[in-house]
């Protein structure tokens, strides 16, 4: 079994990384956990590269991002830089603002309820004329919701750097929701380099309080959210571990950077397997590396997979299907004049070679960059997609701060398959379809079953990593 290499440095190729956007987007599966409070195997990094304009523009962020209720899902996004726009009211538009100029202008020397917060009344009125676009993908962020959504693309999160999962009494995992004597939050690993690590926190250790409360009652992700926080502030935490009994462990929050990559070796070393959660710089780089990998050792079939992969940037994506695709357009961008822009293959992937089988695994997680990346491969007829029918995310947002009023994402192009279909609403369809039944019993995954079939191999696996 081959590991990604855990560096990690997030998703930058574009300065802070161009980030994959979820609101939250829903989280990966990843077998053996319930819940995360890193995520998957490798660590992203991002840097947010900015050039001030002198009006209150900042930042500008393009990606693809699906919002569904209070998931965000993105196929990727373009960090760059917007030039200055001329504050104040065209001309041709005076009439236009007239009312809205008549509306503040009476707020601040009329309003007799209090104090007149200008910012916040500014902040109103950006956020009402985005949201009068009656567009689910564009939304105005308040400065800290626009900082938390931004770590979030780039698959970053404020905490202390622990997977954790759920166990019995016994300590033998067991999948259930709210916390109680039979169902206990235990961490699963800590991540290299992180707080946890460092203060000696190990796999096994269960979690029985966190700043003197019981965590009995609550949901996993309500303890999740109480142990992460702001970078800097401190958690304690009452660990009870076999043979020590309980201590007090407190831990200095940091940024930590999510995991993206698990890879290992299947079918006894003759496929590789990679499984990518985000799309960040750093994921797409340990991609290559971990296909790189593959390839030197002779491997010539390969399963990527993609299934509740919300997405991430842009150029992450073009990245990973440049890994299989030598050359040619892998989508297309068509902006609000019509103008349609390809986006072809970087030309340094390292499994290009049509010897090497590919496959690739979706489902209805599957969004935005993961869809530019399995509708490339599909259109090019360079893997076959197994599984569920993705999401269906075909828009691209754009990013842009405001200083010191946080920031707002606007769609502004729709990105097209190689074939230059546009799967927005209805997702792109798997070659092989597999149903996945209600009641599929843990440890077993059809899906993947499939896939090695396809290539030949015996579809027996045991996931206890």
């Amino acid at each position: 079994m081959h590991a990604s290499d855990p560096d990690s440095s997030d998703p930058t190729r574009q300065a802070h990384p161009t980030p994959d956007v979820p609101d939250e987007g829903p989280e990966p599966y990843v077998p053996g956990l319930s819940s995360a409070l890193a995520g998957p195997i490798r660590p992203v990094s991002t840097t947010l590269r900015s050039r001030r304009s002198g009006s209150g523009l900042g930042i500008a962020v393009a990606l693809v991002a699906v919002m569904a209720g209070g998931a965000l899902f993105m196929s990727g996004f373009w960090l760059g830089n917007r030039d200055r726009t001329q504050p104040g009211t065209p001309a041709s538009d005076d009439q236009l603002f007239e009312p809205f100029w008549n509306t503040y202008q009476t707020i601040v020397n009329r309003y007799a309820g209090g104090d007149v917060d200008k910012a916040k009344v500014i902040q109103g009125a950006i956020k009402g004329m985005i949201e009068a676009l009656g567009d689910p993908y564009s939304s105005y962020l308040s400065p800290k919701d626009f900082r938390e959504s931004l770590q979030g693309i780039s698959g970053q999160f404020e905490g202390i750097g622990a997977e954790i999962g759920t166990v019995d009494a016994a300590g033998k995992s067991k999948d259930c929701a709210t916390l109680a004597p039979d169902c206990r939050l235990v961490i699963i690993a800590p991540i290299e380099g992180s707080p946890a690590l460092k203060v000696g926190l190990r796999p096994g250790d269960v979690i029985s309080l966190i700043d003197g409360s019981l965590v009995d009652g609550l949901t996993v992700d309500g303890a999740r959210d109480r142990i992460r926080g702001e970078k800097g502030t401190q958690v304690r935490l009452t660990i009870d571990r076999e043979g020590q009994g309980e201590f007090d462990v407190t831990i200095t929050r940091d940024v930590i950077q999510q995991r993206e990559v698990i890879a290992r070796d299947l079918g006894d070393g003759a496929v590789g397997y990679i499984r990518l959660t985000g799309f960040s710089t750093t994921g797409a780089k340990a991609v290559h590396t971990e296909l790189a990998a593959d390839v030197a050792a002779g491997r010539k079939k390969i399963i990527l997979d993609l299934r509740g992969n919300p997405g991430g940037f842009v150029e992450a994506a073009r990245d990973v299907a440049s890994e299989f695709i030598a050359d040619g357009p892998l989508f297309w961008q068509e902006g609000a004049d019509g103008t349609k822009t390809p986006t072809n293959a970087t030309g340094s992937g390292a499994a290009t070679d049509p010897a090497i089988e590919v496959v690739v695994l979706v489902d209805r997680g599957s969004a935005s960059a993961s869809e530019i990346v399995a509708a490339a491969l599909q259109d090019r007829d360079r893997a076959k997609l197994v599984g569920e029918t993705t999401f269906g995310k075909g828009t691209v947002q754009e990013w842009t701060t405001l200083e010191g009023a946080g920031g707002f994402r606007l769609t502004i192009a729709k990105w097209l398959t190689p074939d230059q279909r546009w799967i927005h609403g209805e997702g792109v369809k798997p070659d092989i379809a597999v149903a996945i039944p209600a009641d599929i019993a843990a440890g077993e995954d059809p899906v993947l079953d499939r896939a090695l079939e396809l290539l030949g191999v015996q579809a027996s696996l045991e996931w206890a990593a």
